[in-house]
């Protein structure tokens, strides 16, 4: 198994601390996919897929259809897509993804996070070179296909590396074949339950407990943020 293998192993048993949390950042991406390609879900990839995510979450029905609203509702003020860079206590790389409606406020509070705690903000485009940026699909496993098969033939299309769990097979691939994977799966006829944007870093920097324990107070005040999406870093895994 890669380093995508050993991530999402690493990862599996995060999740945001909350249902509510989970649905806010779901809720957001639905939201931004239809202000950029409209509410119709067959003609908006992006929207189509986040809709099966967001089932696959148990997210209620009324939560999918506010944030379908939201984006042609006269009064929304658009979200924007701003990524954050900086290094915490210890030298770990810590990358931020944000959606935000005040990049004011948002800039604000990372950097005050960062100075609570030892940290440092970044420029933008600092420390991405750190992180392979990575599309992650989930589809459910056909029983005539073998898991040969698939890696054969979407190899061409962009998916570097996969792995089976619980009967459903996890592709990832290079962040810019997002779209011809996509592609690839739905003419196919193969059903995908969810997709991500994932950042897995290039390599990992070893910590002490005691280090850990003040890093993670500062991933966390991040992650509580309500403009934070996503959090990566480069610290190694208990």
């Amino acid at each position: 198994m890669g380093r995508a293998f050993e991530y999402r192993k690493a990862r599996k048993m995060k999740r945001w601390g909350n249902m509510s949390r989970v649905f806010t950042k779901i809720g957001k991406e639905i939201t931004i996919a239809v202000k950029a390609g409209g509410s119709d879900p067959e003609a908006n990839s992006r929207l189509r897929i986040l809709i099966q995510t967001a089932k696959k979450e148990n997210m209620p029905k009324d939560n999918m259809e506010r944030a379908i609203k939201k984006a042609t509702s006269k009064d929304f003020t658009d979200y924007k897509e701003v990524n954050y860079e900086g290094y915490g206590p210890f030298g770990i790389a810590i990358f931020i993804e944000t959606a935000t409606d005040n990049t004011i406020r948002t800039v604000a509070n990372v950097r005050s996070y960062f100075n609570k705690y030892g940290g440092s903000l970044g420029t933008s485009g600092s420390l991405e070179f750190l992180f392979d940026h990575k599309c992650v699909f989930h589809i459910i496993k056909q029983e005539n296909v073998s898991m040969e098969d698939i890696e054969f033939e979407l190899i061409d299309y962009g998916v570097d590396e996969l792995e089976e769990d619980e009967g459903e097979i996890i592709l990832y691939g290079e962040f810019a074949y997002h779209s011809n994977i996509q592609k690839y799966l739905e003419d196919n006829n193969f059903e995908i339950t969810s997709s991500e944007f994932v950042r897995i870093p290039n390599d990992v920097k070893e910590v002490t407990p005691a280090q850990r324990e003040t890093i993670e107070k500062l991933l966390e005040k991040i992650e509580e943020d309500e403009d934070v999406q996503n959090v990566f870093h480069n610290m190694s895994e208990a």
